[in-house]
Formats: C-alpha cells, sequence, structure tokens
C-alpha cells in the first residue's frame, strides 16, 4: 500500500505518503496564495523522498475543506485527476478533522476547537473531543466571525491559525496551526482500517468512513458573475 494525501485548505500546501504502517514522507510549502505553483514539486518531492514512482501509489486522499475557494480547487482537482489517470479510488475527508488528528496524535486529550482562517475577518471551526482512542468532530464546520462562537466554544483550547489573528476571542492557542499532508494520511489509513472487514487494509466502497469529494466552501465564491443587466438595449 502507499496512500497519496493531499490537502490545500489552509496555508499549508501540503502531501503526505502512508505505507500502511507508517508516514514515509511528506512534503509542505507555506504559502497563501500560490498553491498550484508548489503542488505538483510537492508531490513529485515526496515521491521521490520515499524512493517512489507516481505508479506505486495504490489509494488517494484529498482534504475537501473547508478552505478558500481557489485555494482548496487546486488540491482536490489534483487529487481527482492524479487518481483517474492511474485508476486508483480516491476519498475525501475534512480538513478540519486532519488537524484535531494531529493534536491527537501530540498526545491531547478533552476538547478542542479547530479554527482556520476563512478570510473576510472570518473562521472555519469545528469542536472535537479528543479520546484515548481519536478525535470526533461534535459540531459541524461552520464558517464565521471568531467573536460570533458561543463563548464556551471561544474558551476551549484552539488549534489552527484563528488564534494567531483573532487573539482576544480564541485566547487558547495549540498546536498545530495548519494541515499537515502527514497527519491526513495517517487519519486515512486508519479509516480505512476501520470501515474495512476484519480491520485489515484492502479497498473497500470510496465513501465508507470519508467524506465524499464535495468540497467544503461554507460560502459563495468570491469570483460570481455579474447580475444580467437592466439597461434597455435599444436606443
Amino acid at each position: 500500500m502507499l496512500l497519496l494525501a493531499i490537502d490545500t485548505s489552509t496555508t499549508a500546501i501540503t502531501v503526505g505518503l502512508h505505507d500502511g504502517s507508517s508516514v514515509v514522507a511528506e512534503a509542505t510549502t507555506l504559502d497563501a496564495r500560490a498553491h498550484a505553483e508548489h503542488l505538483a514539486p510537492n508531490i513529485r518531492d515526496a515521491l521521490s523522498s520515499a524512493g517512489a514512482e507516481p505508479g506505486d501509489v495504490t489509494d488517494v486522499v484529498v482534504g475537501i475543506g473547508p478552505g478558500p475557494f481557489t485555494g482548496l480547487r487546486v488540491g482536490i482537482v489534483t487529487g481527482r485527476t492524479f487518481a483517474f489517470a492511474l485508476g486508483l479510488p480516491v476519498r475525501g475527508l475534512t480538513s478540519l478533522d486532519a488537524i484535531a488528528h494531529e493534536a491527537w496524535l501530540g498526545g491531547r486529550r478533552g476538547d478542542l476547537l479547530v479554527a482556520t482562517d476563512a478570510r473576510r475577518k472570518e473562521v472555519y471551526a469545528a469542536a472535537y473531543l479528543l479520546g484515548d482512542a481519536r478525535a470526533d468532530r461534535v459540531t459541524e464546520p461552520a464558517v464565521s466571525r471568531a467573536a460570533d462562537l458561543p463563548a464556551e466554544t471561544r474558551a476551549l483550547p484552539t488549534a489552527g491559525r484563528g488564534p494567531t489573528l483573532y487573539g482576544e476571542a480564541l485566547p487558547h492557542a495549540v498546536a498545530p496551526l495548519d494541515v499537515s499532508g502527514g497527519a491526513l494520511a495517517d487519519l486515512a489509513v486508519r479509516r480505512l482500517r476501520e470501515t474495512a472487514p476484519g480491520g485489515e487494509l484492502q479497498q473497500v466502497d470510496p465513501g465508507h468512513g470519508f467524506d465524499g469529494l464535495e468540497p467544503l466552501y461554507l460560502r459563495r465564491p468570491d469570483a460570481a458573475p455579474a447580475p444580467p443587466s437592466t439597461k434597455s438595449t435599444l436606443g
């Protein structure tokens, strides 16, 4: 097995490779704008670091956000295209889940808020309960101003870039800041193992235990068609 994970929902343009036992490579570039420029080189670098070729990949997983429209679309389209070219299954996972999973891998337990930069002075946010076995999402991802989140939610330890941007509203910052391709890959492998019969890693229904491939934009893109003109075309 060699699972390729891709995420472009945050500042991190990140790729991870997992062989079913552990993460074997990761390549990440921090750039809030140039997702298309960095993603393909990062995939090549991760494969090279693992001593692998594209044809060695057996599964593809993409982070489906929530995230800003353009950046998020780059990762999903790239993952779909890579998988289609090689005839591979492609699955989607909520990107905020990968941040919570990395916090869980780092030993954090209890309640956690993940809040990432949604621009427009807002955050994408979801709450989690990190138990002994895994991190479980307890609220659906939403977009709002950080200060408009419920007071009890804002009081939680908070991963993601939300606290660095809105420290007064989210005062309890914890790691990590962004999605890690390695953490996304590790989460994907664990979900494959949980949903496969007998707990063995094998091909399963792409939707089983995963979130589908529809991107979580949570709001309309910045660029939209102009409304029809009300001016007369005569005279």
